[in-house]
C-alpha cells in the first residue's frame, strides 16, 4: 500500500502529462492574481491561528504544490483559510504560553496529525462520508464559525485584547477590557472595514453606470491590495507605529526551512490533539471537497472524493515539515481563482511562485502593515460565509436540516468550534435515525381500471371493502419494523371487514432479521383473525433474501408479480 501510494506520488498528474498549451496564458494570469491577493489573506490568516503573519505565507507554498501534483481539482486553491485557521488558535489555546518557536511546531504537529487522519481515510476510501452530514450541519458551523471568527478580530480592530473559544466569552471579555480601547487603531480598522464593505457590496451597484462588469470585477478583486499597499505607504509617512497601532514589523526574508514538527515528551499532548485533529480534518474535508465538487461539476470535470482526501492529506503531512498550520480549500480563493480564467493547477503553481518573489524580495516591505488591517480583511471576508438563505430553505422544506442548522449554529457560538461541529453531527445523524424509522407508508386504491394504485388522502382511487392495500415506501430493517407493524395494525382496526392484507413492496430494497421476524409475527396473527397476508412487486434480490425463510414458507396468501394483478385475483374469489 505505501509503495503504491510512493510511486503515484512520483507520476505525473494527468493535467501535466497532457497540459494543453493555449491553457498557459489564462493560467498565467490567475496564478498572478491570486497568488498577489492571496498575500494580505494569508497574512490575516496565520494571525487568525495565533502566529506570526509570515506562516500564512509559509503554508501557502509546499502544500499548494504538493496538491496541485495530487489533489482532485484543477481550480481549487488550497491554503490558509478563516476556518481551520480558527480551529488551530482553539486547539493550541492551552499551549499559547509556549515560545514562538515551539508553538509554530505545535502547530505544525497539528497539521501533521489532521494530514494522517485525512491520507488514512483515503487509503481507506472515505470519501464517502460527506453523503452523511446534511447540508443544515455544514451551513449551521460555517455560519457560527464566520460570526465568532468575526467577533475574534475585535481585538486587532480595537487594540483591545480578547480572548475565549466562544461568542458570550469574547464579548465578554471585550466589555470587561473596554477602558484599553486605542481610538487611532480604531480608526484605522473602521475606515478599512467600510471601504472593504464598501466594495464588496455598493461599487459595482454604483460603477455599473460607467463600467463594464469584467472591469468591475477586476477592481474589486485588487481593491484588498490597493488599501493595504495604501495603508502601507500611510504607515511610513503618519508613523503609525509611534502612535500606538500595532504593525507586523520585521518579517523573515527568505523561503522556509525543513523543520520537524514538534515532538512531545508526553503522549498526553498527542492525546489531546488528535481528538481535535480529527474535527480539523473533518472540516477540511468537507470544506474542501464542497468546493471542489461545486466548481468540477460546473466545469463538467469528474471529482474523486478519495483523491481528494489524499491530495490534502499529503498536503499537510508534507507541509508539516516546512512549518505550516493546517490548510485546506478555500470558496473565496477558489472562485477567485476560477474568475480569473484558471483551467489547470498550473495557475496554483504560479500563484507560489508570486509569494515566494515575495518572501525572497518584498517581505521587508509589508512590515509596517498594521495589524488592524489584516483583522478588517479577515472581518469582511468572512461576512459572505453567514449562510441565512440555507436556513430559510430548510425552514420550508426540511424541519430536521433546519433544527441542524441551529444546532450546529449556535452551538459554535455558545460552547466553541469543536462542540459547536459535534452537536451539529450528533442532531444530523440522530435526524437520519428517526426518519429512517417513520417510513413513508400509504394506504393505495386503484386509479380507474388502470394498473396504477395511488395514496387515497391525494388521488380519487377505488377501494375494496375487504382487500387493504399497503404501499411502503422504505426497505425494512430493525429501525423502522415495529413502526411498520404499528402503522398496519392500526389500518386494520379502521378497516374492520377486511379479509387480504396486500403489502406493495415494490420501494423495499432490503428486509432484515427483526424485519423477517415481525411479517412472520404478522402473517400468525392474521391467520387467526382469518385474514390472509399477501406481498406484490417484490424486487429480486429482496426475493432472493426471503424466499427460503418462513416469510414466505408460512406466507398464507401469495406473491403477485403485479398490484393490479393481485386485484383482479383476490377480487375474483
Amino acid at each position: 500500500m505505501l509503495k503504491q501510494a510512493f510511486f503515484q506520488f512520483f507520476q505525473l498528474p494527468d493535467w501535466l502529462r497532457y497540459y494543453q498549451k493555449n491553457h498557459f496564458n489564462q493560467d498565467a494570469l490567475a496564478g498572478l492574481i491570486v497568488g498577489i491577493l492571496a498575500i494580505p489573506q494569508s497574512l490575516g490568516y496565520a494571525v487568525l491561528a495565533g502566529l506570526p503573519p509570515v506562516y500564512g505565507l509559509y503554508s501557502s507554498i509546499v502544500p499548494v504544490l504538493v496538491y496541485a501534483w495530487i489533489g482532485s481539482s484543477n481550480v481549487n486553491a488550497v491554503g490558509s483559510v478563516a476556518i481551520t485557521a480558527m480551529m488551530t488558535a482553539q486547539a493550541l489555546q492551552p499551549y499559547a504560553h509556549l515560545p514562538v518557536e515551539q508553538y509554530v511546531a505545535m502547530s505544525s504537529l497539528l497539521a501533521l496529525l489532521t494530514g494522517g487522519i485525512l491520507w488514512l481515510a483515503s487509503i481507506f476510501r472515505f470519501g464517502w462520508i460527506t453523503q452523511f452530514i446534511s447540508r443544515g450541519v455544514t451551513a449551521g458551523f460555517i455560519s457560527g464559525s464566520a460570526i465568532l471568527i468575526f467577533v475574534s478580530q475585535l481585538k486587532f480592530v480595537t487594540n483591545i485584547n480578547i480572548s475565549g473559544n466562544s461568542l458570550i466569552i469574547n464579548l465578554s471579555s471585550l466589555w470587561q477590557h473596554l477602558q484599553y480601547l486605542h481610538l487611532p487603531t480604531l480608526m484605522v480598522g473602521c475606515i478599512t472595514f467600510f471601504l472593504l464593505i464598501f466594495n464588496k457590496y455598493w461599487f459595482k451597484q454604483i460603477a455599473s453606470q460607467w463600467l463594464s462588469v469584467t472591469a468591475i470585477g477586476n477592481m474589486q478583486r485588487v481593491f484588498p491590495l490597493v488599501v493595504v499597499i495604501l495603508s502601507i505607504v500611510l504607515s511610513y509617512f503618519l508613523h503609525f507605529q509611534q502612535q500606538g497601532i500595532r504593525i507586523i514589523g520585521d518579517i523573515p526574508q527568505g523561503l522556509p526551512s525543513f523543520a520537524l514538527p514538534y515532538l512531545p515528551n508526553s503522549f498526553n499532548i498527542l492525546f489531546n490533539l488528535l481528538p481535535v485533529a480529527g474535527l480539523v480534518a473533518l472540516v477540511a474535508f468537507i470544506s474542501s471537497s464542497s468546493v471542489a465538487g461545486h466548481f468540477a461539476r460546473q466545469r463538467q470535470e469528474y471529482f474523486n472524493a478519495n483523491q481528494e482526501l489524499k491530495g490534502l492529506g499529503l498536503a499537510n503531512i508534507i507541509g508539516s515539515f516546512f512549518q505550516i498550520f493546517t490548510v485546506t480549500g478555500g470558496f473565496s480563493r477558489t472562485a477567485m481563482n476560477v474568475d480569473a480564467g484558471a483551467k489547470t493547477p498550473l495557475a496554483s503553481v504560479i500563484s507560489v511562485v508570486m509569494i515566494i518573489i515575495t518572501l525572497l524580495a518584498f517581505a521587508k516591505f509589508f512590515s509596517p502593515l498594521p495589524y488592524a488591517i489584516l483583522g478588517a480583511i479577515i472581518m469582511v471576508a468572512v461576512i459572505g460565509l453567514v449562510d441565512i438563505e440555507t436556513f430559510l430553505q430548510a425552514r420550508k422544506s426540511d424541519k430536521l436540516d433546519a433544527i441542524a442548522f441551529l444546532v450546529a449554529f449556535f452551538g459554535v457560538l455558545l460552547f466553541g468550534l469543536n462542540i459547536g461541529l459535534i452537536l451539529g453531527l450528533f442532531v444530523s445523524f440522530a435526524g437520519l435515525i428517526w426518519q429512517s424509522s417513520h417510513p413513508h407508508i400509504a394506504i393505495v386504491g386503484q386509479i380507474g381500471e388502470t394498473g396504477h394504485f395511488r395514496n387515497i388522502h391525494r388521488h380519487q382511487v377505488t377501494q375494496h371493502e375487504t382487500l387493504l392495500i399497503v404501499r411502503i415506501d422504505e426497505s425494512l430493517f430493525y429501525g423502522n419494523a415495529q413502526s411498520v407493524r404499528q402503522f398496519l395494525d392500526n389500518a386494520l382496526k379502521n378497516q374492520l371487514h377486511t379479509k387480504n392484507l396486500l403489502l406493495m413492496l415494490s420501494a423495499v430494497n432490503h428486509i432484515d432479521l427483526t424485519a423477517q421476524d415481525m411479517l412472520i409475527n404478522l402473517n400468525q396473527d392474521l391467520k387467526k383473525r382469518d385474514i390472509q397476508l399477501h406481498f406484490s412487486e417484490v424486487k429480486g434480490p429482496v426475493m432472493d433474501n426471503i424466499e427460503h425463510t418462513d416469510v414466505i414458507r408460512q406466507l398464507s396468501g401469495k406473491v403477485f408479480l403485479s398490484t393490479q394483478q393481485a386485484v383482479k385475483n383476490l377480487m375474483a374469489t
